[in-house]
């Protein structure tokens, strides 16, 4: 049987606790090459390294080699990992399992999903696996879940450009009522920025912010996952709005 070759990355760090079980379970499936961020990168959406070098390290986690730590974003993990790291093109590439959710909006953001993009850009197939909870350590199930999917993967492939962006509740296995295909939702945050002073008695910011549920049809990715379901929505990465063409080009747009 063949051994697949499967690429992991995150945006959370290669130290991340995400990132260990998900190697630990993809290791059943195939040979596990790890190359992430040497640091959290959280929120950086797709972000590309251009005006500085990019350094490697190899990352010891429990005493063993763990995988190459990258003093870049989760999109210079995927170039890296592909052009540079691995012997050959990875069959597939999985991005995770992030600490918190990336439903809605936030896919927009996410240096999590942005790494899987990066990975379906170079024409590799690609899951983003992330657990909804800022707070919960336990990965396990989120584990599962990554590898079946990404086995389903492997099996059936994917259309050309889309990757799978997967939201799993964090909650007891025995409590999961489902895996679903879903839609990106419209949720995003009430943002307001919290004004501060250092002890030099300089001004900085930071940004807060509350989440909003802005649809709730059954098939959204934010009201799945309230409904104790893992949530699966197929990303592309094409943002033409295809039927507004027509009518922008009714529009007088030369000076």
């Amino acid at each position: 049987m063949k051994k697949f070759s499967i690429l992991v990355t995150n945006d959370d760090g290669i130290f991340a606790p995400g990132i260990l079980q998900l190697k630990d379970d993809l290791s059943q499936i195939g040979v596990v090459t790890v190359v992430a961020p040497i640091s959290e990168k959280s929120a950086v959406g797709h972000a590309i390294t251009l005006s500085d070098p990019l350094r490697v390290i190899e990352v010891e986690r429990n005493g063993d080699f763990f995988g190459f730590g990258v003093n870049g974003t989760p999109a210079d993990c995927v170039k890296l990992g592909i052009r540079c790291l691995m012997e050959n093109k990875p069959d597939i590439i999985v991005s995770g399992i992030n600490q918190g959710s990336n439903t809605a909006i936030n896919i927009i953001y996410s240096g999590t999903v942005s790494a899987a993009a990066e990975s379906v850009i170079m024409d590799v197939p690609a899951v983003a696996v992330s657990l909804t909870s800022y707070t919960s350590k336990d990965f396990s199930y989120a584990g599962k879940v990554a590898r079946q999917i990404s086995r389903e993967v492997l099996r059936n492939g994917l259309p050309e450009g889309v990757l799978l962006n997967v939201n799993v509740p964090p909650i007891a296995e025995d409590e999961i009522e489902g895996v679903v295909p879903t839609r990106q939702g419209k949720g995003k945050y009430d943002e307001a920025f919290d004004k501060r002073t250092d002890p030099n008695n300089r001004t900085y910011y930071w940004l807060t912010g509350k989440r909003m549920i802005l649809d709730f049809d059954n098939d959204i990715d934010d009201v799945v996952v309230m409904n104790n379901k893992v949530s699966v929505t197929p990303i592309h990465y094409d943002l033409t709005r295809y039927d507004f063409l027509e009518e922008l080009n009714k529009w007088k747009l030369a000076p």
